[in-house]
């Protein structure tokens, strides 16, 4: 199932980031394209001078040796034009004349005006002699002049081609084809494997509270089926006994009460740890004295403490105010130092702290004991989660208050720590923002 989101959000992304490659990518390329293509027709483009040639009558009449001025127009345009050559023909594609600034054999300049006569109303590139080609077919026109320089007529005579050799130029488009693609296929697969990290990252937490999750449910179960059992067998056992009396039926009853209360119990811890799990329905802030809440439920607790045989010591410094929810960390005080007294040595020690450090107000709890492994420390807040398996259920408890409390200070924004040194001591503490001293006492 997570390998399966995980590919969704990987195709996901790879959709889009290929998406906008090939957009920029292939825009890049038509204004490149463009540009190109924009030059070439510049190029190829007849020029007035060259396709507009003046004559006298008399060199119309039969004296072309009198035309030397046509050919030496010609011949600057052409060499103005690096790569390119043209070629005159009559109107039956002959070559008439050729006037080239690059230098190629005669049958190659004959081959592409056949090719280029041929297909004179197309616009399409020749290959020839390793080199390919883009032309133009445009007619010749010719001014006849008098012999007093009076204009006479305008005709059309013969055809001038113009080739121009776009060998680099579909070179260069190939090259940045070339480079695009490469460049795109590299960046696609430095996404990819940067959307898979982010990918496991994103996915990580997810799959850790399913498996949380999965988790909490099988041990919600199995903490169920105690009381259940006790519950069903002990009405069995009244079943078994239907003529007996109550009075003789009691302890019976008093076992299904004890299972009921048990369940109720757990329900009970279930309902606080689904509230305290809720950031959205975080505390309403108050300000309120923590030194009275914590020396009520140190108070509270002296009979447990004393029933052991601990010594307990309290070092809290007065009137302290912080910022939270009082009812909510009171119920922290009470769960961290019952669980001391739970885990004590008989005839052991806790010491309580409550102490103001900067803008931030310290609770800490030590009780001497067997301590907890190292390997034990990174899971005491799970639910359900017992370091002394041994003891399970013998005080009652289901391995929920510590997960309770944690969810509770970090509603507040802030972490339980502990740390522990086995068969010596365990210290649980966490820290509050202190509030303004002007904050109203809690009785």
């Amino acid at each position: 199932m997570f390998t399966k989101l995980r590919n969704k959000f990987l195709l996901l992304n790879l959709s889009v980031t290929s998406g906008v490659i090939i957009l920029a990518f292939g825009f890049v390329y038509f204004i490149t394209y463009s540009n190109l293509q924009a030059d070439i027709r510049e190029r190829l483009r007849a020029r007035p001078e060259a396709q507009m040639r003046v004559a006298s009558a008399e060199s119309m009449a039969g004296r072309p040796e009198e035309q030397g001025g046509v050919q030496s127009a010609v011949r600057n345009v052409v060499a103005n034009g690096a790569g390119t050559f043209q070629v005159e023909v009559d109107e039956d594609g002959r070559i008439v004349r050729i006037e080239s600034a690059v230098n190629l054999p005669e049958d190659v300049y004959r081959e592409l005006a056949a090719i280029a006569w041929s297909n004179r109303d197309t616009d399409k590139v020749i290959t020839a002699d390793n080199r390919e080609w883009r032309y133009a077919v445009s007619p010749i026109r010719i001014q006849v002049v008098g012999e007093d320089g009076v204009p006479l007529a305008v005709e059309q005579h013969n055809y001038n081609i113009l080739f121009l050799d776009v060998t680099e130029m579909n070179g260069t488009l190939a090259r940045l084809l070339a480079t695009l693609l490469l460049v795109g296929i590299g960046t696609l697969v430095v996404i990819a494997a940067v959307s898979l990290y982010f990918a496991n990252r994103a996915i990580r937490p997810i799959r850790e509270a399913w498996e949380k999750q999965k988790q909490f449910v099988a041990d919600a179960s199995h903490e169920l089926k105690t009381p259940l059992s006790i519950i069903r067998a002990n009405c069995d056992a009244l079943a078994a006994s239907r003529e007996d009396t109550i009075q003789n039926q009691m302890k019976w009853i008093e076992y299904i009460r004890a299972g009921a209360d048990r369940m109720a119990r757990l329900v009970q811890d279930l309902l606080i740890l689904a509230r305290t799990d809720d950031e959205r329905a975080g505390p309403n802030p108050v300000r309120f004295n923590i030194s009275q809440v914590v020396d009520r439920v140190a108070r509270s607790m002296e009979a447990a403490a004393a029933g052991k045989g601990l010594s307990v010591t309290r070092s809290v410094e007065p009137d302290l105010i912080a910022s939270g929810d009082p009812d909510g960390i009171s119920q922290v005080a009470a769960i961290l130092l019952d669980n001391a007294i739970k885990y004590a040595n008989p005839d052991g020690w806790i010491a309580l702290s409550l102490a103001r450090s900067g803008r931030r107000i310290v609770f800490s709890i030590t009780n001497s004991g067997p301590g907890i492994a190292k390997e034990d420390l990174p899971r005491v807040f799970d639910r359900f989660f017992r370091a002394d398996r041994s003891r399970a259920h013998q005080d009652g408890s289901y391995g929920l208050g510590l997960s309770i409390a944690q969810s509770i200070i970090r509603r507040h924004g802030s972490e339980i720590r502990v740390r522990s040194e086995e068969n010596a001591a365990t210290t649980f503490s966490f820290s509050l923002a202190a509030g303004s001293p002007s904050a109203s006492r809690i009785e």
